[in-house]
């Protein structure tokens, strides 16, 4: 289970709309507590591809966010994204580049007038939707 504030999923869903027509894409921070994953910090980072189909993690801007984490005693939690206009799942490219089966994987659909907000885990690609908090 992924649990995050109302703030944390605002910001994300301001990150997705404000990438329009570009997906959006950051990193999400916490702690692990047994079962659970609690953000406690949003990263929200540049699309270097600046495409409404794939994304790109800024290099720098990753750094950055894993040494803030580090001197927060944070934990890397997952990664999020948006879909401008298709379904919150992933695509057959999200699936093929998960590269840690121990991340969680969140997508913002702004397919439809609500936002929609899932998280997956990916494992050797085998995808299962994990339950979100807020």
């Amino acid at each position: 289970m992924v649990k995050l504030s109302p703030e944390h999923q605002a910001a994300m869903v301001a990150h997705a709309l404000a990438g329009l027509p570009n997906e959006a894409c950051g990193l999400l921070a916490g702690e692990v507590r047994g079962d659970e994953k609690v953000v406690e910090q949003v990263y929200c980072l540049r699309n270097l591809d600046e495409s409404p189909e794939h994304f790109s993690m800024a290099p720098e801007e990753q750094f950055k966010a894993v040494k803030d984490m580090r001197k927060n005693s944070l934990v890397l939690l997952g990664n999020f994204h948006s879909h401008p206009a298709s379904p919150a799942r992933p695509s057959a490219e999200d699936i093929r580049l998960a590269f840690d089966p121990a991340l969680s994987y969140l997508i913002i659909s702004l397919q439809a007038a609500e936002p929609v907000l899932k998280s997956f885990r990916i494992r050797n690609g085998v995808v299962s939707e994990e339950t979100v908090q807020v």
